[in-house]
C-alpha cells in the first residue's frame, strides 16, 4: 500500500472524497434491502411489490447517472458530484417519513436519480486525476467503500431493531441517510477539476462541443454497446444476489434479525477484501483477465451457496467467497470505462454504459420477487445470477485490454 503515500494532494483528496461518497451511498441504498421484510409485514405488500421498489430506484438511477455524465462533460465533474450527493441524501432522509407504498415508490424514484449520478461522476473524476499506473488500484479501492457502507448498514440495522420498535427502527435508518450531505463541504474545498477537462473547456470556444449522442457514432458504437452489456452482466448478477439475500436467509433458513446480520457480515467482509484484491489484480493482470476470473468465481459461488444442501455453518463459511467474487469484479470497471472513451465524451460514455447495465439489471430484483412465488427464492436468484455472470465471460473477450493507458483528449 506504499503507493498511496506517493499520491499528490489532489489525488489523495479526490480518492478520499469518492470513497466517502460511495461508502455513504452504499449505506443509504443497502438499508432498504434490510428492511424489506419489515415493510412486507407492516404494509401488507407482496414480494413482487417489494422488488418493484428496488427496481424503480435502480431504473431511475440509470437515467440520473447518464444525465449526470452528460452534464459533467459540459459543466464539470466536481460540480455534478456535489449536486448528486445532496440530491441522494435528501431523498434518502425523506424515505423515513413515508406513510404508504405510493409515497415510498415516488421518493425511491427520486432517490435513484442522485444515486446514479454519484458513481458516474466520481469514478470519472478519479480516473482522470490519478496517474495511469495507479488508476486501477485507486478506483478499485474506492469501490471497497461500498462494502464499508454495507457493513455500517448491517451493524446499524441490528442495533436499531434491537433497541427500537420495528415501526420506528426502519425509519430511523433512513433519517441517518442525511449524513452524505456534509461530504459536499470537503469536496468543495479540496477536490479540483481534472486538468484534461480544464484544457478541454479552454478550447471549447474554438471547437463545437460534441453532442451527447456521439457515443453512438460509427466510431464508438461497438465500444458503447459492448461496455454497456459488460456492465449489465456485472450489475445484474450483483443485484440479483444482494437485494434478496437478507430475505433469503430469514425465509429459507429461519434466521432472526441478529443472526441474519452475522451471516451478512461474513459476506460483507468477503466483499471488502474482494474489492481490494480486484483493485490490485486490475493493475497487475490487466482489466480483462480480472473480469473473467471474478465472473467464473461468482458463478461457482452463487450456485454452491443457493443450490447445495449446506448446513448453517457451511453457509456462514460459503458467504465469504460469495461476497468476495460478486464485489471483486467491480474493482476494475470504473478505470476500464474511463479508458475506453475519449476525453470529450468520457463521462457521457461511461455514464451511459454503467447505467444501461444498471437499468436492465434493475429488473432482476422485481423478476426474482415474481418468480420466487412459483419456483422458490433461492432458485430464482441463482437463475438470474448465473445468466449474468455467464454473459460477462463471453463479452469480455470482445473488448480491448487498456491496462496502463494514458488518458488524453482524442
Amino acid at each position: 500500500m506504499t503507493w498511496l503515500t506517493g499520491l499528490s494532494r489532489a489525488e489523495k483528496a479526490t480518492c478520499l472524497s469518492a470513497f466517502g461518497g460511495w461508502m455513504l451511498d452504499a449505506f443509504d441504498y443497502m438499508i432498504f434491502t434490510f428492511v424489506i421484510t419489515t415493510l412486507i409485514a407492516q404494509w401488507h405488500i407482496n414480494a413482487a411489490s417489494a422488488g418493484a421498489l428496488v427496481t424503480v430506484t435502480l431504473l431511475f438511477s440509470s437515467i440520473g447517472g447518464w444525465g449526470a455524465g452528460i452534464l459533467a462533460d459540459r459543466f464539470g465533474r466536481v460540480r455534478l458530484l456535489q449536486a448528486s450527493i445532496l440530491w441522494f441524501s435528501a431523498c434518502t432522509c425523506l424515505i423515513g417519513f413515508c406513510q404508504n407504498f405510493i409515497q415510498l415508490f415516488i421518493v425511491r424514484t427520486l432517490q435513484g436519480i442522485g444515486f446514479g449520478g454519484e458513481w458516474a461522476v466520481g469514478s470519472v473524476l478519479v480516473g482522470e486525476i490519478v496517474r495511469p499506473e495507479h488508476r486501477g488500484k485507486a478506483v478499485g479501492l474506492i469501490q471497497s467503500g461500498w462494502a464499508v457502507g454495507w457493513g455500517a448498514a448491517a451493524a446499524l440495522y441490528a442495533l436499531a431493531f434491537s433497541v427500537l420498535p420495528p415501526h420506528l427502527a426502519w425509519r430511523s435508518l433512513f433519517w441517518v441517510g442525511i449524513l452524505p450531505a456534509f461530504l459536499v463541504l470537503y469536496v468543495r474545498r479540496h477536490v479540483p477539476e481534472p486538468a484534461g477537462f480544464q484544457a478541454l473547456q479552454a478550447t471549447r470556444q474554438k471547437a463545437q462541443a460534441q453532442p451527447f449522442w456521439a457515443i453512438f457514432s460509427p466510431a464508438l458504437f461497438r465500444t458503447t454497446a459492448l461496455s454497456a452489456l459488460l456492465c449489465l452482466g456485472i450489475q445484474g448478477g450483483y443485484y440479483a444476489i444482494t437485494t434478496w439475500l437478507p430475505t433469503y436467509l430469514e425465509r429459507e433458513h429461519g434466521l432472526s434479525v441478529i443472526h441474519t446480520g452475522e451471516y451478512l457480515m461474513v459476506v460483507i467482509i468477503g466483499s471488502f477484501l474482494g474489492y481490494v484484491c480486484g483493485a490490485f489484480l486490475a493493475d497487475a493482470w490487466g482489466r480483462k483477465p480480472t473480469f473473467s476470473f471474478f465472473a467464473v468465481l461468482s458463478l461457482c459461488s452463487v450456485i454452491a451457496y443457493l443450490l447445495l444442501p449446506l448446513t448453517n455453518m457451511e453457509m456462514l463459511i460459503a458467504g465469504f467467497p460469495l461476497g468476495f467474487s460478486a464485489s471483486g469484479i467491480y474493482s476494475g470497471l470504473g478505470a476500464y470505462l474511463s479508458e475506453l472513451f475519449p476525453q470529450a465524451l468520457r463521462a457521457n460514455g461511461q455514464g451511459f454504459a454503467y447505467n444501461f447495465g444498471r437499468a436492465m439489471g434493475a429488473f432482476f430484483p422485481g423478476l426474482i420477487g415474481f418468480l420466487s412465488q412459483s419456483m422458490g427464492l433461492g432458485r430464482a436468484i441463482c437463475l438470474f445470477a448465473a445468466c449474468a455472470y455467464g454473459a460477462v465471460v463471453l463479452i469480455v473477450f470482445c473488448l480491448p485490454e487498456t491496462k496502463g493507458k494514458v488518458l488524453q483528449n482524442f
